[in-house]
């Protein structure tokens, strides 16, 4: 019996989705490819209680999960997304993301995914009985592996050879319904889309027979979802004898679906329509609330964020309320509250998260104080580097005068909680060794050595011998120095890991970061003081802290504030790489430099940009 697309005239075309065939659903964009991966997850995860592999490429499991709740109960998408449900709705998105929870739907949305990577999840998932692809990309993205026509190609090659090698159905979808680049992938079963306002026009085609039949659908955008036709009598199946391109589609809301079917007969399951409210999503989301916020997303790209950036206006206008609009007494009061209202903040943009995190998993020796102001055995990359080189040619005369430009980057921690954060207890590896799939502390015989005198070493100043104890941003920021050719890839003996993702804090990052934008905006300077407060206080009290008792994870306090080193030594990379002279590099936010900087970096407030706060000569003139 083969898996429910949830799309009962689909299934009864394909028999449904058959173990070891893969199906390419084409379509351009707007067209509703994504909507029928998204209704073939969800269908085997939640109806068929089926554990599901959706690997999302250039989407995140908050717009998954986004198009799962709006099909499933189903409610209006955009309302969804804008935050703009009724109390009942809002009742009822809770209890879909607590069902949400449990339900075996494993959702890789990490940037570096590859079908090699795909491929590699598929053991680590006992029963595995279905991979879903979101999108393959035609127009090529550097960020987006799976993106450009000669990865497509690859793509759609490899993702067939794991579904006959594994017994797999394998569903991806594609955004295009070009008939040249379809055909030059030359795959057994590719569904072709073409959209005409409601309607989809389907056309299944199996490599060696042509096409085999063309069904109508209804393109259920309000709920975003494809459903059977509306009118039992609107022509579900049409048997297709000669090969045909399929109707020319006229690009509409960025969608995308599944792929091509093999004609093994297999009973067709009931769409999912008008079921209750039953939702596929991430690994394991943390049920904390019990009232449930519009699926994740937010102000970048297009994303609507303002049930979060709420919160934070609603404490600042309580704030200046309570103190007679004087704003250093509102800022005092907001930033003794900094820690609370952050955690709390981030457990709101948790809620349908692809994991559930630990977030009290027992503290390693290495990682606890020695003493209650002292530090523990983690060595991060922290820098207070000067150019030796440089400054001893100007005082010795051999290199002529130069204006120096001290530069500041703006919220260094808040950029930094973009990185690799281990998600539950480190599990000690003794052989060592790295894996970027996982994340956590690494032990190495040696400091490593660094040779070139005009960059920062990547590793900061600190110099001791024997072994040494790195976060894993101090380890990938080593692993990519060592693909430029700068030094030797780390040598790792031991380690203590766990699972990770990048997006543990990714929207807590994108909230804030839209918040203080808009506060920039209208000089809000109250905004700006509570929200730098939160983000600096959520990093410096998560480890060991008597402030914090809501999460006690000393090792990703170390990973963000070495990201936030790592972010600045690659700033000061990319000034180098660019002809600017690099002078000197401190902390998380300093960087000096000789030469026109605004060539390289763009200048203002915004977290990607730069300030600067200084100006000066070197070599510096000696008073009389």
């Amino acid at each position: 019996m083969g898996l429910s697309t949830g799309i009962r005239a689909l299934d009864d075309v394909l028999g449904g989705l058959q173990p070891g065939r893969f199906y390419l659903v084409a379509a351009a964009p707007g067209a509703g490819s994504s909507l029928i991966a998204t209704a073939a997850a969800r269908t085997g995860a939640l109806d068929q209680h089926q554990p599901v592999l959706y690997a999302a490429s250039g989407l995140t499991r908050a717009d998954i999960a986004a198009r799962i709740v709006a099909a499933h109960l189903p409610v209006d998408y955009r309302r969804l997304r804008a935050g703009r449900l009724t109390p009942t709705e809002q009742d009822d998105t809770a209890a879909l993301h607590h069902h949400l929870a449990q339900a075996p739907l494993y959702i890789d949305d990490g940037t570096d995914l590859t079908t090699d990577a795909i491929a590699e999840s598929v053991p680590d998932l006992p029963g595995l009985a279905l991979v879903v692809v979101d999108r393959l990309q035609t127009t090529e993205d550097p960020r987006l592996p799976l993106s450009g026509p000669a990865q497509i190609t690859d793509a759609a090659q490899a993702l067939a050879h794991l579904a006959r090698t594994h017994e797999l159905p394998v569903l991806a979808a594609v955004d295009t319904d070009d008939p040249h680049l379809i055909a030059a992938l030359s795959l057994d079963i590719t569904v072709t889309l073409a959209r005409d306002a409601d309607q989809i026009h389907a056309t299944v085609t199996e490599r060696d027979l042509g096409p085999q039949a063309t069904l109508t659908l209804h393109a259920d955008l309000a709920h975003a979802r494809i459903t059977d036709p509306t009118h039992p009598h609107a022509s579900a199946v049409t048997p297709t004898p000669a090969p045909q391109t399929p109707p020319a589609v006229t690009p509409q809301t960025p969608l995308q679906a599944p792929t091509s079917p093999s004609p093994d007969p297999t009973p067709p399951q009931p769409a999912p329509t008008a079921q209750p409210a039953h939702t596929a999503a991430p690994r394991k989301p943390s049920p904390r609330r019990t009232t449930a916020p519009p699926p994740p997303q937010g102000g970048y790209a297009n994303r609507d964020y303002s049930y979060f950036t709420g919160m934070i206006t609603r404490a600042v206008d309580e704030a200046l309320h309570d103190h007679d609009g004087d704003i250093t007494t509102a800022t005092e009061a907001l930033v003794k509250k900094a820690v609370p209202n952050a955690m709390a903040l981030f457990e709101a943009t948790r809620v349908g998260g692809n994991y559930e995190h630990t977030v009290y998993p027992e503290t390693l020796e290495f990682l606890r104080k020695k003493t209650k102001d002292g530090a523990d055995e983690i060595w991060e990359g922290r820098h207070n580097w000067t150019n030796t080189h440089l400054t001893d040619a100007l005082q010795n005369g051999t290199h002529p005068p130069i204006t120096v430009n001290a530069l500041d980057t703006n919220a260094s921690f808040l950029s930094a909680f973009k990185t690799h954060l281990p998600i539950g207890a480190l599990i000690h590896d003794p052989h060592g060794g790295f894996d970027p799939k996982r994340s956590g502390i690494y032990r190495l015989p040696a400091r490593p050595t660094w040779h070139h005198p005009d960059l920062p070493d990547p590793i900061g100043n600190r110099r001791e011998d024997g072994p040494v104890l790195l976060d894993d941003a101090t380890i990938r920021l080593l692993v990519r120095c060592a693909r430029l050719g700068l030094c030797e890839a780390p040598h790792i003996t031991e380690c203590w890991t766990s699972g990770t993702s990048e997006g543990l804090l990714e929207k807590f990052r994108r909230v804030l970061t839209e918040a203080r934008t808009n506060a920039l905006e209208t000089d809000d300077t109250v905004t700006v003081e509570y929200i730098k407060a939160m983000y600096s206080k959520f990093t410096s009290t998560i480890g060991e802290s008597s402030v914090n008792r809501d999460i006690r994870r000393p090792d990703w306090m170390h990973i963000i504030r070495s990201q936030a080193f790592a972010n600045l030594w690659y700033k000061s990379h990319r000034a180098h790489n660019n002809g600017l002279t690099v002078v000197r590099v401190r902390g998380t936010d300093e960087l000096h430099v000789a030469g026109d900087w605004r060539t390289v970096f763009t200048e203002g407030r915004l977290t990607t940009q730069m300030k600067q706060k200084d100006q000066y000569p070197l070599p510096r003139k000696s008073a009389l």
